[in-house]
């Protein structure tokens, strides 16, 4: 496999990087950095999404025919690369990456053409209307249910763990359209607008402080049949396609790179016990090369992936795999980094994480938000399909057992 790059691809990587240099404004930066949730607050990321809207970059694993850049897989990389060691903003990449590929797949015309360009601009903010209250990781088992009344559905129930519902303006959602046979064969895939009377959002805190999860309830909310994507009842087929691109449709290696980095910083400037510097004591440096080993091989393996994907074949079982690796590896990079602080680790201090503040942390600025990050991060093995699920899904699809 050959790992070096393009003539072709060097010029888009140095063409990257002038545009980062040019529009990532200190403002935009120190916020991202700031954020300790896995996506920045949306005062900080829809100016950035505005920014890379118009220069037709938000959608940059879409095709030209649907408005995106029409990037190769490579070029897509270099992209998620460059915003990770620039520090750009996490953005809210459900439109793009989830509903957009399936409104393209599955959607119809009408549908296309309302919602796609609006993507493309970063003019919607997407949340995920999946799990419910005991029926997680047992998606097929969910009982929120749009009732046909003529051409409309009326939709009750509710939705958990729904991220950013507070600020989203729009849902995709699975609803039980079907008692008979089995679970999977009742439930469709539908459209909502988050403004629709009878919606109600209650925030979750989280442990680290944060508010980004929600519980949703659905009270006779009506929406159009228009809004369903694919067939009635047939919105496992639509979940089952979205949730490859959910788990393995981003690179993991670019922000696990970024984390090394910054590990590999703090702990040059944290002391060990003996009053050396943590990066030359013997057992914490073995962890952090135990821990570049593991990423290194995380990166050959997603390379790999990239030159099927160039062929047009989707992730597959891979994306279960990446998910997998990249969650685990990541809480790993947390813990480390936390250790490294020591006792400056354990001051509460959240308004010392709000852009602008002029708060004097506890500790070295560059620990303000390690913390809350481990803490929040302790849900990317549950989210998006927990750990022992894509642990099936790979010995089931990849295995055979």
């Amino acid at each position: 496999m050959d790992l070096q790059l393009s003539a072709e691809d060097q010029e888009f990587q140095a063409d990257v990087q002038a545009f980062l240099a040019e529009n990532l404004s200190d403002e935009i930066r120190q916020g991202s950095a700031c954020s300790t949730t896995i996506r920045t607050e949306p005062t900080i990321a829809r100016p950035w999404g505005k920014i890379i809207g118009e220069k037709g970059w938000m959608t940059y694993n879409w095709s030209k025919e649907y408005g995106g850049p029409g990037w190769d897989v490579v070029k897509r990389y270099i992209w998620e690369l460059e915003c990770a060691k620039a520090g750009t903003p996490s953005m809210n990449t459900m439109g793009m990456r989830m509903v957009g590929p399936v409104i393209q797949k599955f959607g119809t015309k009408e549908q296309k053409e309302f919602f796609l360009p609006r993507i493309v601009k970063d003019e919607d903010s997407w949340c995920q209307g999946y799990s419910e209250p005991g029926s997680g990781s047992d998606l097929a088992s969910l009982q929120t249910r749009a009732e046909s009344d003529g051409d409309d559905y009326i939709i009750n129930g509710t939705k958990i763990w729904t991220t950013g519902a507070h600020y989203a303006n729009r849902m995709f959602c699975l609803v039980r359209t079907a008692t008979e046979g089995k679970h999977q064969e009742g439930i469709s895939f539908v459209l909502i607008d988050m403004d629709t009377p009878g919606i109600k959002v209650e925030p979750i805190l989280m442990m680290s402080g944060d508010h980004e999860l929600n519980q949703v309830f659905f009270d006779d909310v009506r929406i159009p049949k228009s809004r369903r994507v694919g067939e009635e009842n047939d919105g496992w087929t639509v979940a089952k396609y979205l949730l490859e691109f959910e788990r393995g449709g981003v690179s993991y290696t670019p922000s696990l790179n970024a984390g090394l980095l910054s590990a590999r910083r703090m702990a040059e400037q944290e002391r060990d016990g003996d009053g050396g510097r943590l990066i030359d004591d013997p057992a914490f440096a073995n962890q952090l090369c135990e821990l570049e080993v593991l990423v290194t091989a995380a990166e050959y393996t997603e390379k790999r992936v990239m030159s099927a994907l160039s062929q047009g074949q989707n992730p597959g079982p891979a994306s279960s795999m990446f998910k997998l690796r990249g969650s685990e590896i990541g809480q790993r990079l947390n813990e480390l980094k936390v250790r490294s602080l020591a006792y400056y680790a354990t001051p509460y201090q959240p308004e010392t994480r709000v852009p602008g503040n002029n708060v004097e942390p506890i500790g070295p600025d560059y620990g303000v938000t390690t913390t809350a990050i481990y803490l929040n991060n302790r849900a990317s093995t549950i989210y998006a399909g927990s750990s022992e699920v894509q642990r099936s899904i790979i010995a089931k699809r990849v295995l055979n057992l």
